[in-house]
């Protein structure tokens, strides 16, 4: 293109950004700074970006709508998935790059373009080596938490994800006060990770889950003698790659939110952004970064591109997250993708929060059923699965809401939530109708409205398919991702047992997520694209903002995290090269 036609094509993409993102107007605004990077967001992507950018000797600058930084990995078990991470191959783990193509390209299918599933997997290492680098974060295998589907070509029955080690919150000082906390809280005296869960789930009943139990209580008096603040987890992941900011000197922004991006030329070049109660502007040098998360807790986004029922009080994803710096890379004429779906999981909407039901609809002597009264699903699949299945089912079988059922065995054995087993639940549950009790299985299905003789039909059928340890209807306990959260000591398969004891529960499970996964159409360099395909100059995407690349499904625990702070890390890269730095 010669350049009188390359002057005229920036100044039609320029004319079709609206007036916030490329005008004089953005331009008259006051003028907050001039980074090389501006990073939108302090989650897990944008905060890899940072460090990133600043290692690579770019002055940067994060800003955060929030008056806490981590966002939603703050909030989460902060599960990292990226195949022949340092840490897991020198674990032993029996990775491969070409088992983890083989396996990704089998998950993912063809929704995600293989140069991009190419450079996550070429790039996650090198990202996972250089936090390790950079900051105090540390790694520990998740042994035993298999990939989802290990059964298909690549797939690893025990496990590639990997979650932060113990933190001393104390290396924060003051800031540590402004950390996102976290979505469940730890038990008061524990330090506890994401790996112990399944096994205090079961202290009641096991000696491993006891002898768990007892290290995590042993961590947290140690750290308490020590003075410590332990902190393990997203509040772990949040807060290193903080620690990591602050020592390159990458100042945060909080309660910062962002307006618009700014462009010029038909690049973008800044972002105006809402600082102290003003409008302002952020000039980049060299790139903008958007890391802000998904959409999850925006009702008119959720109602544009989501399938019903759907609410935003069913998520568990930081509130802030409410499709920000999505809207504002579409409007600076970003294609979307995947705007349909989320990073989906059963959930049961008590009151004040919602639970995101992880081992307790895999534990044995439970079942879902839906209006009917009828099982339809395996409940221990791949929360992801379970909820699609519901979407997809619901139009001619209504499952949502659906019902967990359990007996009085079940609650005598295992934690539920944070209830301890034979403890009773609060009674805001019953209220709220969240949860249901009965001493009778008729009596329970009257309560929640499904045909009492389907139900006691059900629990029949179910309770013979556990005693002969094979589920044929829905063939739950046939993967090895399905005994994860089960009971070891249940025989012949640990996914299942019968309901015999009175009396019964039932827990109300809608379509719960850890946030959305639709965004920004991005490329393998995690430059922000137009619907043509073509790049938009300095726009970049990761974590929620972007369109996943897990597409529309989910290859092990830290699927979420693992591609955000690597697309942040590609981001930075890109960048850094472009600069020449």
């Amino acid at each position: 293109m010669d350049a009188p036609a390359a002057d005229l094509a920036n100044r039609l993409v320029a004319a079709a950004l609206p007036a916030a993102a490329g005008t004089a107007d953005a331009a008259d605004l006051p003028l907050l700074g001039t980074y090389d990077v501006v990073v939108i967001g302090s989650g897990a992507a944008g905060m890899t970006a940072a460090l990133t950018a600043a290692k690579h000797g770019l002055s940067c600058v994060v800003v955060e709508k929030a008056a806490t930084f981590g966002g939603s990995a703050a909030r989460s078990g902060a599960g990292v998935w990226i195949p022949n991470n340092p840490v897991i191959l020198a674990a032993g783990v029996p990775d491969t790059p070409a088992k983890a193509a083989a396996y990704l390209a089998a998950v993912v299918g063809a929704d995600v373009s293989t140069d991009r599933q190419q450079a996550f997997l070429g790039h996650g290492p090198a990202m996972i080596s250089f936090v390790l680098a950079n900051s105090p974060l540390r790694f520990r295998w998740m042994e035993g938490y298999s990939d989802y589907y290990p059964e298909l070509p690549g797939g690893l029955p025990n496990g590639r994800s990997i979650e932060p080690d113990q933190l001393d919150g104390n290396i924060l000082g003051a800031e540590l006060a402004h950390l996102n906390p976290p979505y469940l809280a730890v038990p008061s005296g524990m330090v506890v990770f994401s790996a112990d869960y399944k096994w205090l789930a079961l202290s009641a009943v096991s000696t491993k889950g006891l002898a768990v139990a007892t290290e995590c209580l042993a961590r947290g008096t140690k750290a308490a003698l020590l003075g410590q603040k332990p902190l393990t987890m997203g509040q772990s992941l949040a807060a290193g790659l903080r620690a990591g900011l602050l020592a390159a000197q990458v100042p945060v922004w909080l309660n910062t939110p962002l307006t618009d991006l700014y462009a010029e030329n038909g690049a973008v070049t800044g972002a105006v952004v809402t600082r102290n109660g003003a409008a302002g502007l952020l000039r980049a040098r060299h790139g903008v970064v958007v890391g802000s998360g998904g959409f999850e807790h925006n009702a008119a986004m959720r109602a544009q591109y989501q399938r019903q029922p759907i609410g935003t009080e069913w998520t568990v994803g930081a509130k802030e997250n409410t499709g920000d710096g999505i809207r504002a890379g579409e409007r600076a004429g970003g294609a979307l993708a995947l705007m349909d779906d989320a990073w989906w999981g059963p959930a049961i909407p008590l009151p004040g929060d919602p639970y995101f039901c992880l081992a307790e609809r895999t534990l044995p002597g439970g079942l879902l059923i839906n209006a009917a009264g009828a099982r339809f699903v395996n409940e221990a699949a791949p929360y992801s699965d379970v909820v699609h299945i519901m979407y997809e089912k619901n139009a001619a079988a209504p499952d949502i809401p659906a019902w967990l059922i359990v007996d009085q065995n079940y609650r005598n054995r295992y934690l539920f939530k944070d209830v301890a087993p034979t403890f009773t639940f609060p009674d805001t549950w019953y209220d709220s109708g969240a949860a249901h009790k009965a001493w009778t299985l008729d009596a329970l299905a009257g309560q929640i409205g499904v045909p009492a003789a389907a139900l006691r039909a059900t629990v029949n059928r179910f309770n013979s398919l556990a005693l002969n340890g094979k589920d044929t209807d829905f063939h739950r306990g046939d993967s090895a991702y399905d005994h994860y959260y089960t009971d070891p000591a249940i025989l012949p398969n640990s996914c299942l047992a019968p309901l015999w004891l009175a009396p019964y529960y039932a827990f109300r499970i809608v379509p719960g997520d850890l946030g959305t996964k639709g965004g920004l159409r991005t490329d393998a360099r995690a430059r922000v694209l137009r619907a043509d395909g073509s790049v938009i100059p300095g726009l970049y995407a990761a974590g929620n903002a972007s369109a996943a690349v897990m597409g529309h499904s989910y290859a092990g625990a830290g699927s979420t995290i693992g591609p955000a702070m690597t697309f942040g890390y590609i981001a930075a890269l890109d960048i850094a090269a472009a600069a020449g730095t």
